[in-house]
């Protein structure tokens, strides 16, 4: 018999078919009428080696009570279907809503489906894209069902579903709607957890493409569709920056570019763009030693990645290191330092004796890996940078403080921080940012330098912290820096919501 389910190909829109009409009306049950409008420290000398998978950051839970997940399940699909990616997505969705980060969501799902690098790439791809459509996706299913299906993976099954049937605005549909519908109801099928559903699954995204132009405008009555942030960040925002704050929560919605950071110690920009260009890829300088590809790329096809040419890191974070005023020989302190693309530059600028301390262990190593391919060294130490039980007693000439925060800069990068955080987590992460500041000035000598980094865009957690700091100590002297910056994209600029307070201390 020919398996007719429609898979992943260069051009979605070039299969065709029809998705047969179910009989009766499967989503009754859920009908709506239609819409009206202090662990022992570890220290090494650092060696290039594997590192575990481990998320880009580590967002409070949203949720105290996580449902239980079929991990060990192996959906019987076509490894290159858009069921699969869809039943993926689905489940890394579900595992965000009950409030595990989308990196380690999604390295659990690759694990249990062993996925090809090309059914890899359309499930982060589609589980990255339903997390920034995700408010607008849950209304729209809200104003179609008096009751939400009762197993959090099918509810990511048609939010999925939805992102993909109604993209943003100005944005080309990946898949013509029946693809979407057909393979959506093909992998409801294939999940024992809810195969029962799977005409509940295609009523309800039928309904919405019947009805698409009232529902749409429905659902934009509410802030949670608008913008696709909890009503509590969008007023976070409103508030912190009365006049920014649509440009703001916009700009958390676009999809990052891929900015590379030049290794002036083995190639300079100039040279680079040239090798750039000849393996036709072309770039836009952004800053310093920052370039932005005009198209991102898997980091294996860029020129010189694997070599330590360049690094992946966001032109904002790349202010770092030169704002320390580094110098040959000085006894440097990367604290919170994974994933370790600061201590990189850091070492690119300078010969320093450098330290690298953060508190989750495999994280740490990922910042080993990260200097062996950039073929540099450091310390690295196990370690919260809110006690001392790790350090040596000897003081430092520059340290680096980029502290725990709610990381509300940088959501273009990781749209599910939106949905994990919650309101009191920037009053937790404050008074904690706070403690490891006191405690890391302990460690500063005189005249050395203490540079306070965060990425959060909360008063509370940037400006506020920095002031508090100064006023907490006598002898920090405030030294220009940047403070506060928003996310910003364009000619010559694209960089996250990033914050730098500069701090000296005052010689006895």
């Amino acid at each position: 018999m020919t398996d007719k389910r429609r898979t992943l190909s260069i051009d979605p829109k070039a299969a065709s078919a029809k998705v047969s009409k179910p009989a009766g009306n499967p989503a009754a049950q859920y009908a709506r009428p239609k819409a009206q409008a202090k662990p022992p420290a570890r220290v090494q000398k650092h060696e290039a080696k594997p590192a575990a998978p481990a998320p880009a950051s580590q967002p409070r839970a949203a949720h105290e009570v996580k449902p239980q997940f079929q991990q060990a399940f192996r959906p019987h699909l076509p490894a290159d279907s858009l069921a699969l990616a869809m039943l993926g997505a689905a489940s890394a969705v579900a595992q965000v809503r009950a409030g595990t980060a989308l990196p380690q969501a999604l390295a659990g799902v690759f694990s249990a489906y062993e996925v090809t690098p090309q059914s890899r790439g359309a499930i982060q791809d589609l589980a990255y894209r339903t997390m920034r459509g995700l408010g607008r996706a849950e209304t729209l299913l809200g104003l179609m069902t008096t009751k939400a299906p009762d197993v959090p993976m099918l509810v990511g099954l048609i939010h999925c579903a939805l992102v993909l049937l109604d993209p943003p605005e100005g944005e080309k549909a990946a898949y013509e709607p029946f693809t979407v519908v057909d393979q959506a109801v093909t992998a409801a099928a294939n999940h024992p957890d809810f195969a029962h559903a799977k005409a509940m699954v295609n009523a309800v995204l039928r309904r919405f493409l019947r009805e698409r132009d009232d529902l749409v405008a429905s659902a934009l009555q509410q802030p949670l569709a608008q913008w696709n942030y909890p009503q509590w960040w969008i007023d976070a925002t409103r508030a912190a920056y009365p006049r920014d704050w649509e440009a703001i929560l916009a700009a958390g919605n676009r999809q990052p570019p891929l900015t590379l950071r030049v290794n002036a110690r083995k190639t300079s920009v100039d040279d680079y763009l040239r090798q750039l260009e000849e393996a036709g890829l072309g770039a836009d300088r952004i800053g310093p030693t920052a370039l932005r590809l005009k198209q991102a790329t898997n980091v294996a096809q860029i020129p010189g990645f694997h070599e330590g040419l360049v690094s992946v890191q966001d032109a904002g974070a790349q202010l770092a290191a030169p704002l320390l005023g580094l110098e040959d020989g000085m006894r440097v302190l990367d604290a919170c330092a994974a994933p370790g693309g600061k201590s990189g530059h850091i070492l690119e600028m300078a010969d320093v004796k450098l330290t690298a301390v953060d508190s989750d262990a495999q994280r740490l190593a990922r910042v080993g890996d990260n200097l062996g391919r950039l073929g540099l060294s450091a310390t690295l130490v196990t370690g919260t940078a809110q006690a001392q039980y790790w350090w040596d007693g000897e003081q430092y000439d520059r340290i680096l403080a980029d502290v725990p925060c709610t990381a509300s800069g940088i959501v273009r990068r990781h749209p599910d921080i939106r949905w994990l955080r919650r309101k009191t987590d920037t009053r937790q992460l404050t008074t904690l940012s706070g403690e490891i500041l006191d405690n890391l000035w302990q460690m500063l000598r005189a005249d050395g330098k203490l540079l306070f980094v965060t990425c959060s865009l909360w008063p509370q957690e940037s400006e506020a912290q920095a002031a508090a700091f100064a006023a907490r100590h006598d002898n920090a002297i405030r030294l220009d820096a940047p403070g506060q910056l928003l996310p910003a994209s364009g000619a010559g600029l694209d960089h996250d919501g990033l914050f730098y307070a500069l701090f000296q201390k005052r010689a006895a």
